[in-house]
């Protein structure tokens, strides 16, 4: 049990597979009553099936899932609900696809389940209109479902589920078949819903915006793993690494060394900022959100300057890329447009700087050993540096992220696989791709890929150092 007060869902150490791919892995994550969360991640992450998880639709293949029924954390009605189905726990689920019975009308698609729990009617009748009243739906109990709109489908969905009085709703991307003014309406109502419910909201989407204006608490998920768990504010303005400040609204993740505490260098220049703890002389990865960037006219005084590359309208704010003093490409938001060739002076704010560790400064990768200039690799052989085997037989081997190669035409690489992610760092990508053998590559590069592109990918010899698991060079 995790501890805390006012759980009312606890998940731990919950992993997940559908045969070799493993979906979650080692999940723990605690739910308070009342509480708006959202599971935020790209497709794929695995946050529905964590959410069917709770739903009683899939069962974890490790871990448990522990929810309250009536008594509180840590006392006998606290408990694992594995083998429990769907319809006996204290839940109900709101599904993307809405899941309407086409031959009832709006009135009896939400009685439904109160008819088969053999509620009284008068019951069932005070409900329904309560429900009705709370999806602004009172005039349409009679009309037939496949007569409303998409958006007026989906307060039935959620008066459905809501008439039951669960203590958790579960929303599967209940906005995503919408258009956007009706998603952005809809987003309101769904806030105004749980604040007047009070029951604890688990909602999944993609999208970042969504997520920033519905939720409490923000779970963000990446290749089946919790990335961060925090409010909208904690995500946005304290990312805890590259995937979580590139998936959260727009940013400028740069590679910077950190000189000292309060100190940081990057774009080739030095700035203060609030950060300490790093070392000295560390290699960190900076992000610098567009609307923190102060731009203007006059470069004298200005912390760097630049030229306007692009300048475009978005509606509340321009949106102007502009090349740096020292070679690097920003991205700025501001209410002020500056025209394509003008030379522009550019400051940051040190609260508006936010340094980060870096996940990684090269790729290391285990492998096996075949003799001494030859590894097993990504499934693969790969020639490497020449080295000299020793007896523990356990090893890793060393590249950089520049020494990669890519290559359009899968056959010309030594082992192929899949652009998983791309981040721009302002002067080069920085790609994940995600081998064949289903480990993961890191590539720094000047070409542009497409996610989803599959390459060929190659490392010369030289660039690979192979050491024993202990740190010793061999």
């Amino acid at each position: 049990m995790s501890g805390h007060q006012n759980i009312i869902i606890d998940i731990e150490h919950v992993s997940k597979s559908f045969g070799d791919n493993q979906v979650l892995k080692d999940i723990s994550l605690y739910i308070r009553e009342g509480e708006f969360v959202t599971l935020l991640g790209p497709s794929g992450c695995g946050k529905t099936t964590l959410l069917r998880m709770i739903a009683g639709f899939l069962e974890p293949d490790e871990g448990t899932i522990s929810m309250k029924w009536d008594g509180k954390a840590g006392n006998p009605d606290f408990k694992d609900v594995a083998g429990i189905p769907p319809h006996q726990r204290p839940l109900n689920t709101v599904f993307q696809r809405y899941a309407l019975f086409p031959h009832l009308d709006v009135y009896d698609n939400i009685a439904f389940g109160l008819k088969l729990k053999k509620v009284p009617k008068d019951e069932i009748d005070a409900r329904v209109r309560k429900v009705l009243k709370l999806v602004s739906m009172s005039d349409y109990e009679d009309r037939d479902v496949e007569s409303l709109s998409g958006g007026q489908q989906q307060r039935v969905a959620i008066a459905r589920a809501i008439v039951n009085q669960p203590k958790v709703l579960l929303l599967d991307e209940p906005l995503a078949a919408l258009d956007l003014k009706m998603r952005q309406d809809m987003q309101i109502e769904l806030k105004e819903m749980h604040q007047k419910l009070g029951i604890t909201f688990i909602y999944v989407t993609h999208d970042q915006g969504e997520a920033l204006t519905l939720s409490d608490t923000i779970v963000v998920m990446n290749e089946g793993r919790i990335q961060q768990i925090g409010t909208p504010t904690d995500i946005y303005n304290e990312p805890v690494n590259s995937f979580v400040a590139d998936f959260i609204g727009e940013s400028n993740i740069l590679n910077g060394t950190m000189v000292r505490d309060r100190r940081v260098s990057f774009i080739g220049h030095e700035f203060d900022c609030v950060d300490e703890g790093f070392g000295e002389n560390s290699p960190v990865d900076v992000v610098i959100r567009p609307e923190d960037v102060i731009i203007s006219d006059k470069t004298e005084g200005a912390q760097f300057t630049g030229r306007v590359k692009s300048c475009a309208f978005k509606g509340v704010h321009y949106e102007m890329y502009v090349d740096t003093d020292s070679g690097n490409e920003l991205q700025i938001q501001d209410y002020d447009a500056f025209e394509p060739g003008t030379e522009v002076g550019m400051s940051i704010n040190p609260d508006d700087i936010q340094v980060m560790r870096k996940e990684r400064t090269e790729n290391v990768v285990d492998c096996e050993i075949i003799d001494s200039t030859h590894i097993e690799l990504f499934g693969e052989t790969f020639e490497c540096a020449p080295f000299t085997p020793g007896p523990d037989g356990h090893y890793r081997a060393r590249f950089p992220f520049s020494k990669v190669e890519l290559w359009d035409h899968e056959d010309e690489g030594v082992t192929t696989g899949e652009v998983w992610f791309i981040l721009y760092k302002g002067d080069h990508y920085h790609l994940t791709v995600r081998t064949d053998s289903g480990e993961y590559v890191y590539v720094d590069t000047d070409d542009i890929w497409d996610k989803g592109d599959l390459v060929g990918i190659s490392i010369q010899p030289g660039d690979i150092i192979v050491e024993s698991q202990d740190g010793q060079e061999k």
